[in-house]
């Protein structure tokens, strides 16, 4: 009996013929019911009108696009109004008439849900954000103003008689567009913040909004930014839009120029100007940039200083003159240096280096006071080691040679006897003895600069004179009145640095004469960083330069100091960089993303 009970089983299953399967009778009927069903709702769908298509919203879409994706639809889009003019998008002209800097001064008495339309305000801006909320209501976050952040609120309802319609105003526009807006002031009224008791936000209301110039690009996202530093440098336009530090740092040194012309002008000096273009690359110990002048077949230099015509110009009596300027030095880059750079000099007749250590502390210390409120700033180096430096006068002062001698534990020669080759070969041990490296030519002057910027720089953390150089490291300085050897030089050093090199000027032409002969000889040596013979200016000293004392300031370094920057690039607006070398970008399918020429998006 037991054998029999599967065919039984069997025989009482029914055939599914749809499926195939057999299965009971009652599961049979359930699959049929549950068929005619999904029948019944087929043909009630086929039957049913077509839905409406659901509203993408074109802005969300374009947040998936790669760069090139969106450079391309963005162009097309922005090419079409150019040619329907519908709008125009780069029109002429736009009328602001309202500084976006008085918003908060004249208005900021507005409370929640209060406006002023008695005064029409024409602002302008390029939008950082841009939200909606629903079809009727849009706000734009914009900054404009040379970077004054304000927002803009767009209702449907607002729109001024004979405007564009609301939808025409904005649907073309995007994040990153320069617009332009008609509107008044207003503050807002959300529950949020009201039920806090805070205020709203003070805004403009606008009641028409001008695409002025549109973004073809996507502006780095705002949550990770633009951060990439070499990229920062190479587009230092967008790094000045998405980074509000790096323009506050470019104004601050356009204020630090302001603030020393400002100076010097009340002091007395005046402004020139001196050539950017020499035959005799002279004024400084460096090695200069050569060019060629094709009309006079003539090989000229950069200038790596504009010391020798300033003090031509004293010859020919001036009696106190500046110039703010750029110099070029072919020497290397690094995080202190910079090809061409930024430099203050004045030339100041019946001074001397005494006078001009006061006057650098009365300069940079009322410079300092009128940036910040006080003496003191921080400075971060590139190993996160900071600095707290005062700047208040007066400076600490350090004379050379016996800083030298007590780091070094050794007596130096006479500072008549350093230009001699026995001091060289002397100093050749001395550095042995300190395990200090100077690379060839290893000449005096060479080696007591890297002494000094081992035992006497490396203390220089608040504004620190370092004074009265041996003559063979200035060939351009006076000779010091009571120690032979020695000359009436500074250089002013702050965070290890140095930032300004003044002196009281040589003014024998017979001993310039020898001094220039001795840098002559350092270049028979291999320093091709030391000076030529400049005989056109020692003409000018037979002339008779009076007793004069001159200063030079690198204005790239005291901006980085005031900054807070290590690097120089971050305080020169297009620093000299390398040629960027492409890269390729896979996608997904190991391709290389296409770039698409502008003729073919016009299409």
């Amino acid at each position: 009996m037991a054998d029999q009970a599967p065919t039984e089983q069997v025989a009482n299953l029914h055939l599914d013929e749809v499926t195939g399967e057999r299965v009971s009778k009652s599961e049979l009927k359930k699959r049929q019911k549950q068929r005619e069903r999904d029948a019944k709702k087929q043909e009630k769908a086929a039957a049913a009108p077509p839905k409406p298509a659901k509203k993408t919203n074109a802005e969300a879409d374009e947040k998936e696009l790669t760069p090139n994706q969106y450079f391309e639809i963005r162009s097309r889009a922005i090419s079409k109004l150019i040619e329907t003019k519908d709008p125009y998008p780069y029109p002429h002209k736009f009328h602001r008439d309202y500084d976006l800097n008085n918003l908060v001064k004249e208005y900021g008495h507005l409370k929640s849900g209060e406006d002023d339309k008695s005064r029409t305000l024409r602002v302008a801006g390029r939008i950082y954000n841009k939200r909606a909320s629903g079809s009727k209501l849009l706000f734009y976050d914009i900054r404009g103003n040379n970077g004054v952040k304000v927002q803009v609120m767009c209702q449907a309802q607002e729109v001024r008689e004979g405007a564009p319609s609301f939808e025409k105003q904005h649907d073309h526009i995007r994040r990153g567009d320069i617009i332009g807006i008609v509107g008044y002031a207003g503050r807002t009224a959300p529950k949020t913040k009201i039920e806090k008791g805070e205020e709203g936000e003070l805004s403009i209301f606008a009641t028409e909004v001008i695409l002025l110039s549109p973004c073809l690009h996507q502006l780095p996202d705002e949550y990770y930014g633009f951060k990439d530093q070499e990229q920062r440098y190479r587009k230092r336009y967008l790094d000045l839009i998405m980074n509000p530090k790096t323009a506050h740092t470019y104004r601050t040194r356009t204020k630090i120029i302001k603030y020393i012309r400002s100076y010097l002008d009340n002091a007395g000096f005046e402004e020139v100007e001196t050539p950017i273009l020499n035959m005799i690359a002279g004024g400084a110990t460096a090695k200069p940039f050569e060019s060629h002048l094709n009309d006079y077949n003539m090989d000229v230099f950069l200038r790596i200083a504009p010391e020798l015509p300033l003090k031509m110009l004293i010859v020919g009596e001036y009696d106190k003159v500046y110039e703010i300027g750029r110099l070029f030095r072919n020497e290397g880059a690094d995080l202190t240096h910079n090809p061409e750079f930024t430099t203050c000099e004045f030339y100041e007749a019946y001074a001397d280096f005494n006078d001009l250590m006061n006057r650098t502390e009365e300069l940079v210390s009322g410079l300092v006071k009128q940036l910040t409120g006080g003496y003191t700033t921080t400075f971060t180096t590139q190993h996160g080691e900071t600095y707290t430096v005062n700047w208040e006068a007066p400076w600490r002062r350090v004379e050379m040679i016996p800083a030298l001698e007590e780091a070094t534990g050794e007596k130096f020669p006479p500072g008549d006897q350093l230009h001699t080759d026995e001091t060289r070969e002397w100093l050749k041990g001395v550095l042995k003895k300190v395990n200090v490296v100077c690379p060839e030519p290893q000449t005096t002057a060479r080696m007591l600069d890297r002494l000094t910027g081992e035992f006497i720089e490396e203390t220089a953390v608040n504004p620190t004179f370092i004074t009265e150089h041996p003559k063979i490291m200035s060939p351009l300085a006076k000779d010091h009145r009571s120690k032979p050897g020695l000359t009436e030089r500074f250089e002013a050093f702050v965070c290890k640095k140095e930032i300004a090199n003044a002196y009281t000027e040589l003014n024998q032409p017979f001993e310039q004469r020898l001094r220039f002969e001795e840098q002559a000889r350092q270049k028979a040596q291999g320093d091709d960083e030391a000076q030529m013979i400049d005989e056109t200016f020692l003409n000018a000293l037979e002339y008779g330069l009076p007793p004069t004392a001159g200063w030079g300031l690198g204005i790239d370094r005291l901006v980085m100091f005031l900054t807070n920057n290590y690097s120089i690039k971050e305080v020169l607006l297009f620093p000299f960089m390398n040629p960027e070398q492409k890269k390729e970008k896979p996608l997904h399918d190991g391709g290389e993303e296409p770039q698409v020429p502008i003729e073919e998006i016009r299409k």
